[in-house]
């Protein structure tokens, strides 16, 4: 029996084929562009320009330049916006801040959460939304901004830089003092007015493999890929939480709003594009990573989905946001039309979760082919096609490639969680790998939704643990600073 002349075995055999030649490349040009952003990282540490300061322990109490206003949204987190709040206002002693959560007016479980942890502090304020929950976070967060606006209003005066967390989120102590220093200090570590710190997610008990594989993920994006990006003067995007912006500039990106609203209520990754459009009013935007003298990082802390569908349709409201919606709503260039060559790499980068899940998708499938058509040919039905030399060579470059890859992720892992989580950190690979391209598929038919006209949620992710319940306060001992 053939189909066009070719054997059922002789099909199977050039679907292979084409299979591994396509994403042969579309992997080796993965590859080659992380070894690109490798380099960047490794010439900056050459040149000390990655150099990681260590703070003092006068550094991390210091006293505010100027009032800041700290945003968290929320929507059914009574479970743990307590936990949240408690360890702000204790970790940060600081006067000159206020805490504003948005509630809406159907989580009253959530608003009773908030004023039993706060007992009476002045420093917090709960905004009530007037209307059902959930809208958007962006739509939460804007209720937040005018609530401030009124405040400043009324005490006349005004706030110097606002500060984004969630509810989840295990602020750190020197946090605050260090996002101050940037935005409203003076000399050489201020002036900048968006400041991103790094995002730690903290292993989840329960779930070693769905949510350990955030740990590699965010262990090496936060350690060399947004230091090379802020190293290259590209947009700092921003994480939604331990970051600030400088009060000004939101009140600028404010006024370019229709609504006169700073955060794009119709977005699903308002905080992503928040970063760039800092950049693309010619603004500062720095990405800071510094340690604690006992050699932790500053960082957010944070549980992260601990269950794989929850870890999907968290990705897949990144990818819809960041790979597909920004395309059209931010394009390619800043708002004066300009674009340089470091922004459209970036950005390029940013919106490669569409095809790195296809890719992956075809590199799981090219796996069973093979594995068919070697059964096939043990069992005398055909043979497999002998590849060629420019086929070997290509499967030898992405091997190269994929230990290379390795290699880093097991030291960026190592560096923060130390040697067993940079272990399974290898291992983890095939989880996120699966979790990527069930995300991609999401995303894309989310996309298509959005397209016909279907309205934009807030389809966040609930929280049922706080890493302050089990992260130790006491000091691990500090490692080598090399990252």
């Amino acid at each position: 029996m053939s189909l066009l002349g070719f054997a059922p075995w002789e099909w199977l055999a050039l679907v292979e084929h084409e299979l591994l030649l396509f994403a042969g490349i579309i992997f080796l040009l993965g590859a080659l562009d992380e070894f690109a952003v490798d380099l960047i990282w490794i010439w900056l540490k050459l040149t000390g320009r990655a150099k990681v300061p260590r703070l003092t322990e006068q550094d991390a109490a210091a006293p505010l330049h100027g009032r800041a206003a700290v945003f968290i949204p929320t929507w059914q987190e009574a479970r743990v916006i307590g936990t949240t709040v408690a360890h702000a206002l204790a970790a940060w002693p600081q006067t000159g801040w206020t805490l504003y959560i948005g509630c809406y007016r159907n989580d009253p479980a959530t608003v009773e959460a908030i004023k039993a942890a706060s007992r009476g502090n002045p420093r917090l304020r709960i905004v009530i939304l007037d209307k059902d929950g959930p809208s958007t976070k962006a739509d939460c967060l804007n209720r937040l901004y005018g609530a401030m606006e009124v405040d400043e209003a009324r005490f006349g005066t005004r706030f110097q830089m606002v500060v984004l967390h969630d509810a989840e989120d295990m602020v750190d102590p020197a946090a605050l003092s260090i996002l101050d220093a940037a935005i409203c200090g003076e000399g050489h570590s201020g002036g900048a007015d968006f400041v991103q710190l790094p995002v730690l997610p903290i292993p989840h008990p329960g779930s070693p493999w769905i949510s350990g594989h955030y740990c590699e993920e965010f262990a090496e994006a936060h350690g060399k890929g947004l230091v090379v990006r802020d190293a290259i003067s590209a947009g700092i995007p921003a994480a939604g939480v331990g970051c600030a912006i400088a009060r000004p500039i939101l009140a600028q990106l404010a006024e370019r709003q229709i609504s006169h609203l700073p955060f794009a209520a119709d977005c699903l990754t308002e905080d992503y594009e928040l970063g760039l459009n800092v950049t693309a009013l010619g603004a500062r935007g720095r990405f800071l990573r510094l340690r604690h003298a006992d050699g932790r990082l500053v960082a957010t802390r944070a549980f992260f989905p601990s269950r794989i569908d929850q870890s999907v349709r968290q990705k897949t409201r990144w990818i819809h946001g960041i790979a597909l919606q920004s395309w059209d709503r931010l394009g390619w260039s800043n708002q004066q039309g300009r674009v340089g060559l470091a922004e459209i790499w970036m950005r390029l980068r940013d919106r490669r979760g569409p095809l790195t899940a296809l890719v992956l998708a075809m590199a799981y499938l090219l796996l069973v082919l093979t594995g068919l058509g070697w059964g096939a040919a043990q069992l005398g039905y055909g043979q497999t096609l002998p590849l060629s030399p420019a086929m070997e060579l290509l499967l030898i470059a992405n091997l190269v490639g994929f230990g290379w890859r390795i290699l880093w992720r097991f030291g960026f892992t190592f560096r923060e969680y130390g040697a067993v989580q940079a272990t399974m950190a290898v291992f983890r690979i095939p989880v996120a790998n699966i979790i990527a391209i069930m995300a991609g598929r999401r995303a894309v038919m989310a996309y298509l939704h959005t397209l016909r006209g279907k309205a934009i949620r807030w389809d966040k992710t609930s929280h049922d643990a706080h890493p302050a319940w089990i992260v130790s306060r006491k000091p691990k001992p500090p490692r080598s600073s090399a990252l």
